[in-house]
């Protein structure tokens, strides 16, 4: 066969391929969109370059993809992660739908990269480098992926909100200031819903284009699960998860967001009280009871919508009852200790302590024997937030005898509030950096700051109660009222009794 025949028939066989290609092409598209091998049509609102490369690469995308991320992958496991960031981006510009490289991008930005630096504020910048990835550009192309609404929670939650990091207190700070700056100390919500003034009308922009939130969407998952104190970290992560639940497809596994949920609920239980340490100027966190009832209803609502899940929710709901029935009892809130007790007793009857008779109803159970076991229990716990919560309940309920002349038993809840601040200094004071990273403030600061909220709480409810105290401790008829000055206005003379000393030792 001539050379010019064989160029006649290969030309006529690649012909003949093309024009077959050209017909089943449509139906392959077809195909591959509805398997979810690949997205052919343009993305909205894309920058150019990103477009470009969604149409002129076509399926190579793939191709390419499954190289960069090997490479990406063996450079992980060298610790080589700097390097790894422009491979990440360049795989989010041929695939911004693969979420599973958005996630694990904004963790190695958030916390492969961060720790590489010592200063706060570098670190800082990229831990909220990861959250902005997620958040202000992979959410845009993946608007109905649970991982990446996950993953952006579980940022707020632990990252920020935890104690693992040497510099969390450095961003929770950080972030307070951030939230105070634009929402203030507490959110007005008839400002940012039906914002009027420019003032109003710059902070909702600045809201939805600077930070993504929706103040609709933030209304209702406070009235859902709040009152929630937006300066803190675990807010936002409630915030994001439920948005996830709203916009995800039901049908997938959900129960991620859920969890990533009711977690910070517990966490919002525990600290979720923001005050301002003026000894410090710093923030810190306190024990906020008044978000029990919505994180009790939000368990069991999740059990019932979650059948798979249902036993682990509810083992996390029972150990939840357990911390809000000892820090109500603590707080002398012992009405609503008694009925989430009662709750507890009924839900899980093997777990509470019932007095010696068999037949008892949960009416009969010893609620003092089960507080008194708890708190027997935690005091051997080292974490900071539950520590301070019940140095707090001891502290309030001691203000509260000795007001009503219960002098022995004020004295009892006193020394028991030194032994659990002297027990948990002990366990931390050995490691600097386990003292910077999880210790309890000082004694007396923590008491002066428990006492201010009992008075003004008494103020408001018991008036004679709070002048009784303040008799009994030797404090001015106007100590730690609401309408006092602020504390760096404050004559050094007024100071009360419990702030004589700033020393460590109680």
């Amino acid at each position: 066969m001539s050379s010019k025949l064989v160029k006649v028939v290969t030309a006529a066989i690649v012909i003949a391929a093309l024009s077959t290609c050209h017909f089943l092409q449509k139906t392959i598209n077809r195909e591959r969109s509805e398997m979810g091998l690949t997205r052919l049509a343009v993305l909205d609102n894309a920058p150019p370059m990103l477009a470009f490369t969604t149409v002129a690469l076509g399926g190579f995308r793939g191709l390419i993809v499954n190289v960069l991320w090997t490479r990406m992958t063996d450079l992980g496991d060298q610790d080589r992660y700097f390097e790894t960031i422009q491979l990440a981006d360049w795989i989010t510009k041929l695939e911004p739908t693969f979420a599973a490289v958005w996630d694990w991008q904004a963790w190695n930005l958030a916390y492969n990269i961060s720790i590489k630096f010592s200063d706060p504020a570098q670190r800082w910048h990229w831990v909220y480098a990861g959250i902005k990835m997620l958040r202000d550009e992979g959410l845009i192309y993946n608007p109905k992926s649970p991982d990446m609404y996950r993953e952006l929670a579980w940022l707020f939650q632990h990252k920020i909100g935890y104690y693992l990091d040497d510099c969390h207190a450095y961003y929770k700070t950080f972030w307070a200031k951030e939230m105070e700056d634009l929402l203030g100390k507490k959110v007005d919500w008839d400002a940012i819903l039906n914002p009027t003034t420019d003032e109003q009308k710059e902070t909702v922009r600045r809201m939805k284009e600077e930070y993504k939130l929706d103040p609709v969407m933030m209304k209702k998952v406070d009235d859902k699960f709040g009152p929630l104190e937006w300066r803190l970290p675990e807010s936002h992560a409630i915030y994001w998860a439920s948005v996830g639940l709203e916009k995800c497809d039901p049908k997938a596994d959900l129960m991620p967001l859920r969890r990533a949920i009711y977690q910070p609920m517990l966490l919002s239980f525990h600290r979720g009280r923001l005050v301002e340490n003026r000894f410090s100027k710093t923030y810190e966190v306190r024990c906020n009871l008044d978000a029990i009832p919505n994180t009790d209803k939000a368990y069991r609502e999740f059990a019932e919508q979650d059948p798979e899940y249902r036993d682990h929710i509810l083992k996390a709901h029972k150990n939840f009852l357990k911390d809000a029935i000892y820090f109500l009892y603590s707080y002398n809130r012992i009405s609503e200790s008694a009925k989430y007790f009662k709750e507890f007793a009924e839900l899980y009857p093997d777990q509470a302590l019932l007095t010696g008779d068999p037949t008892s109803t949960p009416d009969k159970i010893a609620l003092d024997e089960f507080v008194v076991e708890r708190v027997a229990e935690d005091i051997g716990d080292n974490s900071p937030d539950r520590v301070r919560g019940i140095l707090e309940g001891l502290l309030e309920s001691s203000f509260y005898s000795l007001a009503l002349d219960q002098e022995e038993e004020a004295t009892g809840y006193a020394a028991m509030a030194v032994k659990v601040w002297k027990k948990f200094d002990a366990a931390t004071n050995d490691d600097k950096s386990v003292q910077e990273r999880v210790g309890l403030p000082p004694f007396q600061s923590m008491r002066e700051e428990a006492l201010k909220q009992f008075l003004q709480l008494a103020d408001e409810n018991e008036p004679l109660l709070a002048d009784a105290l303040r008799v009994r401790l030797g404090l001015s008829a106007d100590a730690y009222k609401r309408t006092e000055p602020a504390p760096e206005e404050k004559d050094a003379s007024e100071t009360a009794p419990a702030a004589e000393s700033s020393s460590q030792n109680p």
